[in-house]
């Protein structure tokens, strides 16, 4: 990296001997568009650039003070192990040192410093980011934000004004990027989005906030703030320096993460990671509002990278990299508004057909929304998923509730735009026929995808079974073979039956071909 105009403190930090510990030399100088950060081998050092971007204001050496507090305060709270202290850096005759008796003239976060490859991000570039990983994560979001406090004062950064201003603020800092790394129509277009949004949602705002879905959340969730250390997944770099991009909906975070992994081409990835979080938490009404924190989360990495362009201490390789990010980045912000047709599919088959391996592969293809009876019949009953459910929440009426509430929220997603698998049995007509009416009173394409299997194969898939949350047991086979009922002529139309002990991925092509478009 071409060093340029950095600030003494900087300066004499990229010196070994500044240190009073050992340091892996050359050090190594990362810049962000608010920070020098400073690699010495056991530990970072992050330096606050004195900014002020109006969203974020360092511009003052007690400014810069208090938000390494800050920060050291909130991520000691998720990763404690890597935040360490706030240290000074101080004046010492004509020089500097750290954490001297002299005057402070900087103050730098020291955090251990972690290997890199430990980064999500760097798994990510060498291939080794597992959709096992990404299910991790969305079990790891999900227990983050159950724990993460909420407060009345909290919830009122959820009204539609609050959020609003933030991401109108966003418009009025990047406006000046216009004909640069994003067009006229991509600003004009995604703009038009967001106001249309905030202009027929405030409901589902307001359900939000009454649902406590505002909480303190992260607010800076992508793969270069997670890393996998000591055995954990880790959570790292939160938002210390405006509230109103920490106290957010949950849909924030995992909009920044979803927008992140996709703008890297792996939709796959990021469908694993969304699908875990939403069954963890039964937030499937989150889909709502997810679209719009999308194409924020896409406009904000664009915008933030728009800076760097007017940043003197960055040199011209560097800006031009940045500069074709940033275009990225607009336009993924302009694609997330793009209308979409939503749909619906059913898997329907015995317990141990594969309908849950089939709906799960289909998904990860398609980025479509996998609804899980076994899940939603839990979240009704108010028992943890990976616990077993008593005969009670097995009974008719909980049955007939389930499927009642699967197909509403089916329809909820669809309605959004996304393309929905409802994942149960759907093994008599009294259950299918109802989810055939309301696409079709909504104009949904439909799917009917029945998986089969020899009963020799659902009985050991059954009995070999380990760690999922599906109760059932090969001794319910015999029964649900007596109760299901034949396709009638018309769910026909709609069917697509699958061998499961056939090759999968050639049966499924024409239908993923088919929704992708």
């Amino acid at each position: 990296m071409s060093q340029v105009r950095l600030p003494q403190a900087i300066a004499q930090m990229m010196q070994g001997d500044f240190y009073p510990h050992p340091v892996q030399e050359p050090i190594t100088l990362i810049q962000t568009h608010a920070s020098f950060i400073l690699l010495t081998g056991d530990y970072v050092y992050k330096v606050k650039k004195s900014v002020n971007f109006g969203f974020l204001d360092y511009s003052t050496l007690e400014k810069r003070h208090h938000f390494c507090s800050e920060e050291l305060r909130l991520n000691q709270q998720i990763a404690s192990q890597m935040y360490l202290e706030v240290v000074a850096v101080t004046k010492k005759g004509s020089g500097l040192e750290l954490n001297g008796e002299g005057e402070p003239i900087e103050y730098a976060l020291k955090m251990r410093q972690f290997p890199q490859e430990a980064l999500l991000i760097h798994q990510f570039e060498q291939g080794q980011l597992t959709q096992v990983q990404m299910e991790q994560l969305g079990q790891v979001v999900a227990e983050f934000h159950r724990q993460t406090p909420t407060s009345d004062y909290i919830k009122s950064f959820g009204t539609v004004a609050k959020i609003r201003e933030a991401i109108d603020n966003n418009y009025q800092q990047s406006q000046s990027y216009i004909d640069g790394p994003q067009t006229r129509q991509q600003f004009d277009e995604t703009k038009a989005y967001s106001d249309r949004f905030f202009a027929e949602r405030s409901a589902q705002f307001e359900q939000r906030m009454l649902t406590d879905k505002i909480r303190e959340c992260h607010g800076d969730l992508h793969l270069k703030n997670i890393a996998r250390w000591d055995n954990q997944i880790l959570l790292f770099d939160r938002i210390e320096f405006n509230e109103a991009f920490r106290f957010v909906d949950v849909m924030y975070d995992i909009g920044f993460a979803v927008m992140d992994i996709e703008a890297r081409g792996r939709q796959d990835l990021a469908n694993g990671f969304l699908n875990t979080y939403l069954e963890q938490t039964g937030d499937w009404q989150g889909l709502q509002v997810l679209r719009l924190y999308l194409s924020r989360q896409a406009y904000v990495r664009a915008k933030v990278t728009s800076l760097m362009l007017d940043d003197a201490n960055i040199a011209e390789d560097e800006k031009e990299e940045s500069w074709q990010t940033a275009a990225h980045y607009y336009q993924l912000a302009w694609q997330y508004t793009q209308p979409r047709q939503g749909g619906l599919i059913l898997m329907s088959g015995l317990s141990g057909s594969g309908k849950s391996t089939i709906a799960r592969q289909l998904a990860r293809a398609t980025g479509a929304i996998q609804i899980r009876s076994d899940a939603v019949r839990k979240h009704l009953a108010g028992i943890p998923l990976q616990s077993k459910g008593s005969d009670q929440i097995y009974s008719p009426e909980m049955t007939a509730q389930t499927y009642a509430r699967l197909l509403e929220l089916g329809i909820m997603v669809a309605s959004e735009g996304w393309t929905v698998i409802l994942d149960a049995k759907y093994d008599r007509q009294g259950l299918r026929e109802p989810a055939i009416a309301a696409a079709r009173d909504r104009g949904l394409p439909l799917e009917i995808l029945h998986c089969t299997a020899p009963i020799a194969v659902l009985r050991d898939r059954l009995n070999q079974r380990q760690g999922d949350i599906a109760d059932a047991t090969a001794d319910l086979l015999d029964r649900q073979q007596q109760t299901a009922e034949p396709f009638s002529e018309d769910e026909r139309a709609y069917l697509t039956s699958l061998d499961t002990t056939r090759d999968i991925e050639a049966q499924l092509t024409p239908l993923i071909t088919q929704i992708i478009g």
